[in-house]
């Protein structure tokens, strides 16, 4: 079956959309799913593994005529609207797709044969949950997952590369806002945030489109020129994702970028003015949501003549929440079986573990000022072969005994394709919300080479047992002999 997504046009907007994509995906396992997106947002979702066709549709007569034309030789059987236009419904329509839905809004029920139904308190939760309410009508059961961004190594590396003559931590800045002047904070107020984080921490990238940067010349400013890069109006969407996946903080506004800032994982300080957080803020851990606190907001104006809400939010406001969310901490990231104790195949019973001699030794670790933070694929919970409450247990008892600080497992199926399953970084990235911590001072310690990719996914030092070290306390030999040569 060929099943068709109508995405929708903004950059936000978009990523909000994405666990209603992973949800469509859910309903259509077996389905090839092609996504028509306008030229501006397609390449976000090179990134997403639901889809498998990206088409982009073109504006104007000509591009509306040929998108049709092109539509109706892929004889999609249903297509799926994330985007709420008229528009968006006539198109398929005139495509002769079969079954059409979407929400029964803007004056296109007749054109749809599944409208799903709308009233204005839809518009009054998150957009996450209003994009996720049309492949919910169909399974009830479905609810959003944290719309992650999930970027392969490769991208990860390169970026890494571009940004290496920065001094960390490195602030993501995106001053800018497509949807007017009631979204942007004040500029001089970022410059003053850009000379106060470069004299203390490190560097800054100014992302955005062209005419979106700050107005000052870097050049001219000595302390500045070798600190601040602006990359506004030079890098593609797909460019502009990879770089800011390094990038160990973002401050920005309410855009487009705020939302990749937090599919990426990167701890960030959005500024809300004219809009609400409770609808299209950073949903749960993200970071630290700076909110006008006056009674015109919000008011959803994209243009004011006072603009009192963004004046009202402070340079120091701004500053203490940044202040907040600075890693600093370092942390070594330990695999369990086979690392910590014996890899017993799918361990789900106390008999079976057995703990690695040595394991008093890395306390020493704790000592340098690390953390200990466990991360562990456990599929066996998903594949019914081990009981999520015995993996607490275990988890429990390196924390309790051993001193641990956390311990975060993945209780999914490979073939679910989620952010947390190493290699990819979701337990990691969880870690450095909770903990602040720097991913270029930490470690990864593992027996697996999917232990020394995630190292490479989040840029740490990857050590694999049983090849750079024969036990836990070579390990402990090895980390501390580092310690004292770099000095941290």
């Amino acid at each position: 079956m060929n099943i068709l997504i109508r995405a929708v046009n903004w950059l936000g907007d978009a990523v909000m959309s994405l666990p209603a994509i992973r949800g469509i995906r859910k309903l259509h396992q077996d389905a090839k799913i092609s996504i028509l997106a306008k030229r501006r947002v397609a390449q976000l979702f090179e990134f997403e593994k639901s889809i498998d066709e990206i088409i982009i549709y073109e504006d104007g007569l000509k591009g509306k005529i040929k998108t049709i034309k092109m539509l109706k030789e892929k004889q999609f059987k249903r297509a799926y609207l994330l985007q709420n236009a008229l528009d968006a419904a006539l198109l398929v329509y005139l495509a002769g797709i079969p079954e059409r839905i979407g929400w029964d809004r803007d004056c296109r029920h007749f054109l749809l044969t599944h409208p799903v139904p709308y009233n204005e308190e839809d518009r009054k939760i998150h957009h996450i949950d209003y994009f996720f309410e049309i492949p919910k009508r169909f399974n009830p059961s479905l609810s959003p997952e944290y719309p992650w961004l999930n970027l392969p190594i490769e991208d990860r590396i390169s970026a890494r590369k571009e940004l290496r003559e920065l001094k960390r931590p490195i602030i993501a800045v995106a001053p800018g806002a497509k949807y007017g002047n009631t979204k942007k904070w004040e500029m001089f107020k970022f410059i003053e945030i850009i000379k106060k984080f470069t004299a203390k921490y490190g560097s800054v990238v100014i992302f955005g489109q062209k005419g979106e940067g700050l107005d000052f010349n870097i050049n001219e400013n000595e302390k500045l020129k070798d600190k601040v890069f602006d990359l506004t109006g030079k890098t593609s969407l797909s460019d502009l994702i990879k770089l800011l996946s390094e990038c160990d903080l973002l401050l920005c506004n309410d855009s487009g970028i705020m939302h990749l800032g937090y599919a990426l994982g990167i701890p960030l300080v959005s500024i809300f003015g004219s809009t609400s957080p409770e609808l299209t803020g950073p949903p749960r851990f993200a970071g630290n949501v700076i909110k006008a606190n006056v009674s015109c907001s919000p008011c959803f104006k994209n243009k004011c003549d006072h603009i009192k809400c963004m004046k009202s939010i402070e340079v120091d406001d701004v500053w203490n929440a940044i202040l907040d969310i600075i890693p600093g901490k370092k942390a070594i990231f330990f695999d369990r079986d086979g690392t910590l104790c014996k890899d017993a195949n799918y361990l789900n019973k106390w008999e079976d573990f057995e703990i690695f001699p040595h394991m008093e030794t890395l306390k020493e670790l704790k000592d340098l000022g690390f953390l200990l933070i466990g991360v562990t694929n456990q599929s066996g919970i998903a594949r019914g072969v081990i009981q999520e409450e015995f993996v607490q247990d275990v988890n429990r008892l390196f924390i309790e005994k051993y001193g641990f600080d956390d311990f975060l497992y993945c209780p999914h199926h490979p073939d679910d394709n989620c952010f947390c399953r190493k290699p990819n970084p979701g337990m990691p990235i969880i870690a450095r919300y909770k903990y602040k911590i720097d991913f270029k001072k930490s470690y990864v310690v593992g027996d697996k080479e999917i232990d020394m990719q995630l190292a490479q996914m989040i840029g740490a030092r990857g050590i694999l047992m049983g090849k750079e070290a024969k036990s836990l306390k070579e390990i402990v030999e090895i980390i501390k002999e580092d310690v004292n040569v770099k000095g941290h």
